[in-house]
């Protein structure tokens, strides 16, 4: 895609008033899946990071959305079949296990470039390009998910933290290389709730009970000083934090995740939806979960019913994603 059309592409996340959460690279058809599998050792790995979700109903969405564009609401009720999902996101080095054994070149690696976070850079690159409307994300050549701050980087020291720089596409490669799937939003969200019915968290209604910091999003003054009293600015380890419920590990905060639904408004109907997958096209998937640089100034997109959408294609430093598949028979 060539600058202006990349250009173009980053300017349509205003109608949506919601680009400093994800922005987009612009509007591409997912890529094809990979025509090799994982070996058995990696097939093992990453299957054992899978944890059983009881099938049953569950209550949906937001009572009152606070962000309407994103059709969070209304709160509806569904019913979903027994499944697994991973604990954690995918790590820094199970993607590279992943790259590895398939070659597999990333969408930021074929494009050339992704968008960082402008305190991530050193003072001297913060001016490259950044979306409209948006101005803490820089366009960095070279920033990939083995690079995420660009050219120099690199993720020694966070093989234990969540892979970024991530499209749906790749996230859709590894699942096709690996025999697994990426969740669905309605899987993602009862995963997410952990058993707790009608809370905003995976651990209750409170942001910080007792004070404690549960979870890694942006503390300070958005978007030019993070405090980092949650003990990370920038992304985390996967397992930071206690888990929830059903034992998964940071399902609000830390990385955005992809979800395998388009993004549109929510199936209602005079029935509960069984295992709702979505509408059947679109332009945007589904992310979950928020990110460490969520804050109530200005993205409180931090709540286990909180969601937004981007293009199959678009990468930045605070989008991973986690997998999921069929419950064992």
């Amino acid at each position: 895609m060539g600058g202006r059309a990349i250009a173009k592409a980053v300017t349509k996340i205003a109608h949506r008033s919601k680009g400093c959460c994800t922005p987009e690279r612009g509007k591409v058809d997912p890529s094809p899946a990979l025509l090799s599998s994982a070996s058995f050792e990696l097939r093992r790995a990453v299957e054992e990071t899978l944890l059983s979700i009881p099938g049953g109903f569950f209550d949906m969405g937001a009572r009152q959305p606070k962000y309407p564009v994103d059709y969070e609401g209304p709160r509806r009720k569904v019913r979903v079949s027994p499944y697994r999902i991973a604990r954690h996101a995918v790590t820094n080095h199970l993607f590279a296990r992943f790259v590895n054994e398939s070659r597999y070149r990333t969408t930021a690696e074929v494009e050339g470039w992704s968008y960082v976070f402008h305190l991530f850079l050193p003072e001297e690159v913060r001016n490259r390009p950044s979306p409209p409307g948006a101005p803490w994300w820089r366009q960095v050549s070279g920033a990939t998910w083995g690079a995420p701050e660009g050219p120099g980087s690199s993720t020694k020291g966070r093989e234990g933290h969540p892979v970024v720089h991530i499209s749906w596409s790749d996230a859709q490669a590894f699942c096709d290389f690996t025999g697994l799937r990426l969740p669905t939003e309605a899987e993602w969200e009862r995963a997410a709730r952990g058993g707790l019915k009608h809370k905003r968290f995976p651990w209750g209604n409170a942001l910080e009970p007792g004070g404690r910091h549960l979870h890694n999003v942006w503390q300070g003054y958005f978007p030019d000083l993070d405090s980092a009293e949650d003990g990370y600015a920038g992304t985390a380890p996967v397992n930071a934090y206690p888990p929830n419920g059903y034992g998964l590990y940071n399902m609000t905060g830390n990385v955005w995740e992809w979800c395998v639904d388009w993004f549109g408004p929510p199936e209602i109907g005079p029935r509960p939806a069984h295992d709702p997958e979505g509408a059947a096209t679109g332009i945007q998937k589904v992310l979950k979960g928020g990110s460490h640089l969520c804050h109530s100034s200005y993205c409180e997109r931090y709540k286990v019913h909180s969601r937004t959408g981007n293009t199959p294609d678009s990468t930045t430093g605070h989008i991973g994603f986690r997998v999921a598949a069929d419950a064992v028979a």
